[in-house]
């Protein structure tokens, strides 16, 4: 151990709830906006999807949410953290942690060490229960070592990190300029896919593709060729895939071209074009392309595009984790535009893909530093 360190338990230094259950039928007291698990990003509070909800007056101090409270993610992709760092407060509901810090602790220094941990796996396989999907439960959180310097070694350790961690965000806004940018160019050359201004041929999802269902043993893979729906990490197209595979024995196989949707909240709507084979869970939806009609780039641009997917309860079964009805999503309409004209939109897009592919070595090699650092200091 470094010196003037120490090991404690994280329930040892800092108070730990789990937000309000929330029942439609039941609850009572004014409508107020509330944090869960979506609007919880990786050292980020994503406010621009806010549900509401009812609380009494007599819960809200329970339920409140302060400047300098950091919300970890109890299900899906879970240890999943970020601080709240406003002025003012709000609520949050029972699929997040809300762990309040003794003055010694700095809130981001442990955000940096969960993060270490969902890195090398620990958090999914040694803290979380469940096979298909993980939950991180009180005790289990609570119960994880954290090794703590002084408060002056937390502050530096943590701006070292936030500097390489801001310079990767910096580098992701860049590369989703270049997804809107081909959003842009799609929207230009066939219009709203969903509303067909330019009068394209339609044709039925299930008629232009297969929902493939074959098995591959889980000890066939490497874990950079495994998705989990936890893995598809962006609305229009992206993936990241762990350091560690399930200990399920199979998943379902895909192929390169292979359109992967999540099917299962909070991760509907994030899609990924496989660019090369291995194995998804079943919370994946597998789409291949079995029509020559139609380019995996375009279909997959059609099936990302903002309008596309506007899933609802029309769309999604189950209550308390709704999933996409496939039955449904085959039955989607498709505009047809004439095959050169896609492939003309697919060679700009691969343009635009050499680009990305060039910031995203970028964020590979600096998400390689942040993690050698965060090794350094936590290992």
């Amino acid at each position: 151990m470094r010196e003037g360190w120490e090991y404690k338990k994280l329930g040892q230094v800092c108070t730990s709830d789990l937000g309000k259950t929330l029942n439609k039928s039941k609850d009572r007291g004014e409508l107020h906006p509330y944090l869960c698990s979506i609007n919880i990003l990786w050292d980020k509070i994503d406010l621009s999807t806010l549900k509401q909800a009812c609380f009494e007056a007599g819960e809200q101090e329970k339920y409140t949410v302060r400047k300098g409270d950091l919300l970890v993610c109890e299900g899906g992709d879970t240890g999943r953290s970020a601080i709240w760092d406003r002025d003012e407060t709000i609520l949050y509901q029972n699929a997040l942690h809300r762990l309040r810090f003794h003055e010694s602790v700095f809130p981001k220094f442990v955000l940096f060490y969960l993060m270490y941990l969902k890195d090398i796996g620990e958090i999914d396989n040694k803290y979380s229960k469940g096979v298909t999907i993980k939950h991180l439960v009180k005790k289990a959180l609570l119960s994880i070592p954290l090794p703590l310097p002084p408060k002056p070694t937390q502050l530096s350790i943590v701006s070292e990190l936030d500097k390489l961690n801001e310079l990767i965000q910096i580098k992701k806004e860049q590369f989703k300029d270049y997804d809107a940018l081909a959003q842009s160019i799609f929207y230009e050359m066939f219009g709203d896919p969903v509303v067909n201004e330019k009068g394209w041929e339609v044709i039925s999802l299930s008629e232009l593709s297969m929902y493939p269902n074959e098995r591959i043993a889980i000890n066939q893979l490497s874990p950079s060729q495994y998705v989990g729906v936890e893995n598809l990490i962006k609305d229009r197209g992206g993936v990241r895939f762990s350091n560690s595979l399930p200990k399920a024995n199979s998943a379902i196989a895909y192929k390169e071209n292979d359109i992967l949707l999540g099917n299962i909240r909070p991760y509907l709507k994030k899609i990924w074009l496989a660019d090369k084979g291995g194995g998804a869970s079943g919370d994946v939806v597998i789409i291949r392309i079995s029509n020559r009609k139609i380019t995996p780039v375009f279909l997959f641009k059609v099936l990302s595009s903002d309008s596309f997917f506007e899933y609802d309860n029309t769309y999604t079964k189950g209550a308390k984790m709704p999933r996409g009805d496939r039955k449904v999503i085959a039955k989607f309409g498709v505009i047809l535009p004439p095959l050169p004209l896609q492939q003309s939109f697919a060679h700009k897009i691969e343009q635009i893909e050499r680009q990305k592919a060039s910031v995203q070595k970028t964020i590979s090699d600096l998400e390689m530093l942040l993690a050698s650092r965060m090794q350094h200091w936590f290992d």
